[in-house]
């Protein structure tokens, strides 16, 4: 029922806005103009050709046809559409991201209520991969975030077993002797007391600087010793991964680049100042959680307990940031020539207002990280954030192009794993993103400019 729901509340909104939009954007707009006539010509069957400014593979547009091919029969009797390549119009194109907008929200409501424990993650990574390249990076991320679950309750198994048969010889023991029964006792206490430290290790709530690195520096080496015990299985069980993985290497030896095309625009660059973009947009897109008297009290709380070593890694931090921010900030072409992208007012009027406000924002960079760390580190093992925090440095570092679509994927993983637990919290993030997107739609619908050196009605958009 709750699938249902969630469905039929998601289309409410899907719908009307699909219609307004080819209302009064019948013809193809930016990108589209490349990918409308792409997915055009495999619905005329023309597999073989290939726009070279298409720089994703073709997963999308085989998804297009599926879905024309589920329209056409409607179509077919009411005369709309006589043939299959007719029926692929812009609209009819255009609504399959409405279709994958109401599929995603029942997925992410199965992974929020845990409706669906057993999701097979393996599939939808390999289709994952077709639509976009850089997905690989995820899905290597949740194959990784198995292995930790498997290794860390293998772990726990084996100390509970462990401890089993030493309260078993301890037993014996005592039935022998009623002074050894006693320290038997004591030590069975001891026992136990260590295994329940050890099954609360992996969730930090309020554990200074040291301990935490401690308890970093344990899970690894225990995820370590228990994957090698376990290779074998864990072999077999994330298998499809490496296929999967093969198959992405392989792409990359034939087609010499991460994408299909436009390679001179995209080159892999090293550009750190991403993560730093990506930290503090994601905090104020999450604001509620970040921006809190009672949330940076906890915050700087965690540092106090152990002074010594938070402010040299709040130091270390500062450091890393500024270097970044000095040294590998990119001003793509891209960005800096087009103006209907909020990117280039983002980066015209406040990165670029000053020579030193690139620098003055690196605080906001380092709390916006802390706190994300801060609020996973509640819900999360501390090795399980520390593979987070690589793979969004993984995807973002080499793209030169900022553009927020790139951290959706990083972010909405963040939200799924942090552990808000208020509904004030919730109902303040749907009012900002009701308003951001009322905002975003009527810049793009009803606010067009033109371009002098172009003709064309321009349009604002992410």
């Amino acid at each position: 029922m709750g699938r249902i729901a969630t469905g039929a509340i998601v289309s409410l909104w899907v719908i009307p806005v699909s219609v307004l939009v080819n209302r009064i954007v019948p013809d193809p707009y930016m990108d589209e103009i490349f990918h409308i006539p792409q997915a055009q010509k495999y619905c005329n069957g023309d597999f073989m050709s290939w726009d070279p400014m298409i720089t994703t593979p073709p997963g999308l547009y085989y998804l297009s046809l599926v879905h024309v091919a589920a329209l056409l029969p409607s179509k077919y009797v009411l005369q709309l559409a006589p043939s299959f390549p007719e029926a692929c119009s812009t609209a009819v194109l255009r609504s399959v991201n409405g279709v994958l907008a109401v599929l995603c929200s029942i997925i992410v409501y199965e992974i929020i209520t845990h409706l669906r424990p057993a999701l097979d993650d393996r599939k939808l990574g390999a289709m994952a991969v077709v639509i976009r390249q850089t997905n690989i990076i995820w899905m290597l991320f949740v194959a990784c975030s198995g292995v930790i679950d498997i290794t860390m309750a293998h772990q726990k198994d084996s100390v509970e077993v462990d401890d089993s048969k030493a309260s078993n010889k301890g037993t014996n023991l005592s039935a022998l002797n009623t002074s050894v029964n006693v320290s038997s006792n004591l030590k069975r206490r001891k026992s136990r007391g260590n295994s329940k430290a050890n099954q609360h290790i992996f969730y930090p709530s309020n554990t200074s600087s040291a301990s935490q690195t401690l308890g970093l520096l344990h899970e690894i080496q225990a995820i370590v010793l228990s994957s090698w015990r376990i290779k074998w299985e864990l072999l077999v069980s994330f298998s499809p991964f490496f296929f999967v993985l093969l198959a992405f290497v392989a792409f990359l030896l034939w087609n010499g680049s991460v994408v299909l095309g436009a390679k001179e625009a995209h080159a892999v660059s090293p550009h750190f100042a991403q993560i730093m973009y990506f930290s503090i947009v994601s905090a104020l897109f999450a604001a509620p959680l970040h921006f809190t008297i009672g949330h940076a009290l906890d915050l700087f709380q965690s540092f106090w307990k152990n002074r010594l070593l938070g402010f040299l890694l709040l130091f270390l931090a500062s450091i890393a940031s500024l270097l970044s921010v000095h040294f590998f900030s990119i001003a793509h072409p891209y960005l800096l020539a087009d103006n209907r992208h909020y990117t280039f007012y983002l980066w015209k009027k406040i990165i670029k207002f000053h020579w030193s406000m690139k620098y003055l924002l690196v605080p906001f960079y380092v709390y916006s990280w802390l706190s994300i760390f801060r609020l996973l580190g509640k819900t999360r093992r501390r090795i399980w954030t520390l593979v987070y925090f690589f793979a969004t440095s993984a995807v973002l570092i080499p793209a030169p192009l900022i553009e927020f679509r790139y951290y959706t994927i990083p972010f909405y993983f963040f939200i799924l794993h942090s552990s808000i637990n208020d509904s004030q919290s919730w109902l303040l993030i749907g009012i900002l993103y009701t308003v951001l997107n009322a905002f975003t739609m009527t810049m793009f619908l009803f606010r067009p400019f033109h371009w002098d050196h172009e003709p064309g009605v321009q349009r604002f958009i992410w």
